[in-house]
């Protein structure tokens, strides 16, 4: 399995746009896809969206679809999360997390479907 770490978290403005990065170290071709989530402070944690490594099929949570965009680098291992048009209510730490799949449909959005995470960073949008 992989060992996900992200960074690239920090403070933006409400309307502005930010870059979250996440490198899969240890990825084989065994490695499916990876997710990205997001939990807010008393919240429960929720999917944000995810993509496969090979083909880069997307899926996104519909509170970010049209103002997120998650891409990958397979040569560097890295997957990639723009966000845009950010709302205080993205406010959250973000985790990006590995899934050896197979993945279809809805199982892109469990929790359980992923078998290592990251540390998380925190992403603050202010008003």
């Amino acid at each position: 399995q992989v060992q996900p770490v992200e960074s690239g978290g920090g403070l933006v403005q409400a309307g502005g746009s930010l870059r979250l990065s996440c490198v899969a170290f240890g990825r084989t071709f065994s490695s499916y896809g990876m997710g990205w989530f997001r939990q807010a402070p008393g919240k429960e944690r929720e999917f944000v969206g995810a993509i496969r490594w090979s083909g880069g099929s997307t899926y996104y949570a519909d509170s970010v679809k049209g103002r997120f965009t998650i891409s990958r680098d397979n040569a560097k291992n890295t997957v990639y999360l723009q966000m845009s048009s950010l709302k205080p209510e993205d406010t959250a730490v973000y985790y990006c997390a590995g899934s050896q799949g197979p993945l279809s449909g809805s199982r892109w959005a469990s929790g359980s479907e992923y078998d290592s995470w990251g540390q998380g960073t925190q992403v603050t949008v202010s008003s």
